[in-house]
């Protein structure tokens, strides 16, 4: 076994995986692990190729400044070599990334600044456009700029293409990748050209990116929105050589998180959003095949930055993607039903160290007060503030005492209208039955029930 000298000398050369348990027609599928990077992504091998390309052109100085504009992946990539040669790092990241990324670049050293997901490029908000104008007020910074620096195909052209073509022993016809920056597709696509032109590069496309319809038709396809991580744009970037691609699959979020979950569960990988996207793109290529081909996907990054997000029930039907039993009344509001056990609570003899702990554990800002399934108050942090503000002591009492048992309570068949009272005043509705505590209703939980049935009659 190789004792490496430096985490740098560990990025590339990852694992591949044959899958067994999905239906893949006539083909044979393969996973390239790159979720096994140092940083967990593909991007620790462009953050290395880009740096090193920037110090042999002397683009940037010791003690300098790397700026970037990123879903998060190359970010981590970039902070985990800069971190190592002793360069400062400035991620840009949309407001839309998982916050697991964020406390990643974080604990690397890297300074986050984030901005809108909602506008398109050229608008001063836009994080590419932000991460430049900041380059240009900065002394000795370097804007990296993943989107058009040449070192980003170039690490998979030189690097992972030949990777793939040894592993599979030059036995593959078919690669399906995404395209954030275009890099990774571009370079494979190069060094595909150059040992067998009869490979197939296909494009898996988050819906609502226009990248599939420029593959596909020729014309951008409609822009949209889409909660998957890292890939697809509103344009094209310069490193995309989009005439090197030769099919494009649409996939729907919905889709794309459902296979993520699903090759955890069968084949025990935990990778992010983007990897289910392109799993589930692979999956249609080879089902479509009549005869055996071998395909090859990546699995960009790890599913351990989406933890909170697509790997979290909850999360899952907060955003629509997930079903659970509908009633057809108040019930379908709660985010968190008693029946599943799902729901934080605290005992009265809980003390309020405890109760803050579980607060804090569970992101949450109120706790019912139970014994067994019947509700006996309401705790929250302006509840425990004011017991502990001048007595710390208190830690140690017993939630009873501090708990509001003047509660408002709703049976499960009320009329929505009567939630707005209660919200209106910053309070809570609890829903029971037959004196049965069935969950907590929050203005969170409304606005949630609202953007569903806006979601699905749109």
């Amino acid at each position: 076994m190789t004792i490496y000298n430096s985490v740098i000398e560990m990025i590339g050369n990852t694992p591949m995986l044959a899958l067994r348990t999905f239906d893949t027609g006539p083909c044979r599928l393969l996973l390239k692990l790159e979720n096994q990077n140092p940083g967990g992504s593909i991007k620790d091998r462009i953050g290395l190729s880009m740096i090193e390309a920037a110090e042999r052109d002397g683009q940037i100085k010791p003690g300098g400044t790397l700026i970037e504009a990123t879903a998060g992946n190359t970010g981590l990539g970039l902070a985990l070599v800069a971190a190592q040669k002793g360069y400062k790092m400035l991620v840009i990241v949309p407001d839309k990334m998982s916050q697991e990324k964020i406390f990643h670049l974080n604990a690397l050293g890297a300074q986050v600044m984030m901005t809108r997901s909602d506008v398109t490029k050229g608008h001063p908000d836009y994080y590419q456009d932000v991460a430049e104008r900041l380059a240009g007020e900065m002394d000795n910074s370097l804007w990296v700029n993943q989107f058009a620096n040449p070192a980003n195909p170039q690490a998979h052209e030189d690097g992972t293409g030949p990777e793939i073509w040894a592993q599979t022993d030059g036995r593959i016809d078919a690669m399906v990748c995404g395209v954030g920056s275009g890099g990774t597709i571009s370079g494979l696509a190069r060094f595909f050209q150059s040992v067998k032109p009869s490979m197939e590069m296909v494009l898996a496309d988050p819906e609502g990116s226009i990248l599939a319809g420029m593959v596909n038709d020729g014309v951008a396809g409609d822009l949209g929105s889409w909660v998957v991580e890292g890939i697809g744009e509103d344009f094209v970037p310069p490193n995309c050589e989009l005439e090197l691609i030769n099919r494009a699959y649409t996939i729907p979020d919905r889709e794309s998180l459902a296979t993520a979950r699903e090759l955890l569960a069968r084949e025990g990988v935990l990778a992010g959003s983007s990897a289910g996207t392109l799993l589930a793109a692979a999956l249609r290529y080879c089902r479509e095949q009549t005869e055996p081909k071998t395909v090859v996907t990546l699995i960009p990054d790890s599913g351990n930055k989406y933890l909170s997000k697509m790997y979290n029930a909850h999360w899952m039907a907060d955003q629509g993607f997930a079903e659970r039993p509908r009633h057809g009344d108040l019930r379908d509001l709660i985010s968190r039903p008693f029946d599943d056990r799902a729901v934080v609570a605290a005992a009265p003899d809980d003390t309020l160290m405890g109760a803050y702990g579980r607060m804090r554990m569970a992101d949450v800002s109120q706790l019912p007060v139970l014994d067994g399934d019947r509700i006996l108050g309401i705790i929250d942090e302006s509840d425990l503030l004011l017991a502990l503000y001048q007595n710390p002591e208190r830690f140690d009492d017993p939630v009873s005492g501090h708990m509001i048992d003047r509660l408002e309570m709703l049976a499960p068949g009320e009329a929505m209208e009567n939630l707005l009272p209660i919200l209106r005043a910053d309070r809570v509705a609890i829903i029971v039955d037959d004196g049965h505590f069935l969950g907590l209703i929050t203005k969170v939980d409304l606005l949630n029930h609202l953007r569903r049935n806006a979601v699905v009659a749109n």
